[in-house]
């Protein structure tokens, strides 16, 4: 059978690499593990007939994430928030204005943010072999078994990667029950070696390593079906059992078996439940376009420190001048971040981002440009859920980023623990400014401030 002809989608200055098999009747992405590579993934029989079996019954598109792969090799790290953009913009390549989206190991943090981000692109979600936070993987993964410092593990995967020793205990990892196949090891091995260098490698395991996406959970409002085995040798079986327990309404299915890779072992029964639950999706009106009532949203707060002062200061005519130009400084940059302003009190911005990354990078690019102003402003971020109401947006995680704000000094950028977790791999770097109570928000939260 003729293999599907590899593509190419534009996102930002980047390449990503895709191939879209099958013509069903509704679009589903399918959000790489750790590393892939489109093309030698064909070479191995047990993974065409996976996607064979998925495109049987919908129109499956397969993508390298940048830097591995047949995409473009970046500098650096994307964060979960890049790569949200580049399933975008796959999406808007095929013209999918809406897809389900199938998230694997790694591939399942950036999946269940997606889905809590972009509920209106998003009709369906498929979480297997989740990886949500690097205290859950399988003991012995990733050099877990042994006292290293998240350093260590970093050096000894740029080390040991690509090599034959190494690839083996990954293997045995991922799946046991084919560690003993010649033919497969080999294939595995240098599927490794092609999906990524030993620094792309160690690079990819540093962002997991801080990337934690429970918070994000509850956030979750589209159906989402959960598949775990139950002895995962690589992410630990709590993954899949946290995330049915805190994903609203989730279907969860725990299968026997300690494979991790989803066409290893019975992978069948896998697709079946894939097959079962989407179809079930798309047949009840699933995919029907719909204006989502709550997202998960980023949002920022900032004020002008010292603003009764300066006006006094200025005067009035004066400092209304000075105003109308913050004003003019907050909203281009706004426009440059792809945020949106919700609502200007006096010297006060309230706007919201749909990833927390640019939200950072636009207030500190703000704390920088109005003190060419003569200004100081402080700023506030938190990622969660929201109320979409007429345009507005509402609820706990607004209230909770206001009062972050609140406990900002001059010309700082403060965030809840929740951005911070969000934003690994992006090269923000924070403080802990250890436990704050937010006035009126029950509970302790720990907050962090941007590094200069």
């Amino acid at each position: 059978m003729e293999r599907p002809q590899t593509r190419y989608a534009k996102s930002g200055d980047v390449n990503v690499a895709y191939q879209v098999i099958g013509d069903g009747p509704f679009d589903l992405i399918f959000a790489p593990g750790f590393v892939s590579n489109l093309e030698y993934g064909w070479e191995e029989p047990s993974l065409e007939r996976f996607y064979r079996r998925l495109a049987s019954f919908c129109r499956l598109v397969i993508f390298d994430k940048r830097g591995t792969g047949l995409s473009d090799r970046v500098a650096g790290l994307p964060d979960l928030e890049t790569r949200m953009d580049d399933v975008r913009a796959i999406m808007d390549a095929i013209n999918a204005k809406r897809a389900a989206v199938l998230g694997y190991s790694e591939g399942a943090a950036m999946a269940a943010l997606f889905a809590a981000t972009y509920p209106d692109r998003t009709p369906a979600l498929v979480m297997y072999g989740s990886y949500l936070a690097r205290e859950w993987l399988a003991p012995g993964r990733w050099g877990a078994h042994r006292p290293l410092t998240p350093d260590d593990q970093v050096a000894e995967i740029e080390a040991r990667w690509g090599t034959s020793e190494y690839c083996d205990e990954l293997l045995r990892e991922d799946a046991p029950s084919r560690a003993a196949d010649q033919d497969f090891r080999q294939w595995y091995a240098t599927r490794l070696r092609l999906g990524a260098s030993p620094a792309a490698a160690a690079l990819l395991w540093k962002m997991s390593m801080t990337t934690d996406v429970r918070p994000l959970l509850p956030s979750i409002k589209v159906p989402t079906l959960i598949i775990h085995r139950v002895g995962d040798r690589n992410c630990d079986v709590r993954n899949g059992r946290y995330a049915a327990e805190h994903i609203p309404d989730s279907t969860y299915v725990e299968p026997p078996g300690d494979d991790h890779l989803p066409w290893v072992g019975d992978s069948e029964a896998i697709a079946r439940e894939i097959e079962r639950f989407l179809t079930g999706v798309w047949e009840g009106g699933g995919w029907e376009e719909r204006v989502p009532e709550r997202v998960l949203t980023t949002v920022l707060f900032t004020d002008i420190v010292g603003s009764t002062s300066k006006s006094a200061e200025l005067g009035d005519s004066r400092w209304r001048a000075l105003i109308e130009k913050h004003h003019a400084v907050v909203r281009k940059h706004l426009a440059r971040f792809r945020g949106r302003e919700l609502d200007t009190a006096g010297d006060g911005f309230f706007a919201s981002f749909d990833g927390p990354a640019r939200a950072i990078r636009c207030a500190s690019a703000l704390t920088v440009a109005v003190r060419e102003l003569g200004l100081e402003i402080r700023a506030g971020l938190h990622t969660g859920e929201c109320e979409m109401v007429d345009g507005k947006v509402g609820g706990i995680a607004v209230h909770i980023g206001a009062r972050v704000a609140g406990e900002a000094g001059p010309g700082e950028v403060l965030v809840s623990g929740t951005v911070k977790d969000l934003v690994a791999g992006s090269g923000l770097q924070f403080e802990d400014r250890g436990v704050a109570e937010l006035k009126g928000v029950p509970g302790e939260w720990r907050v962090f401030v941007l590094a200069s």
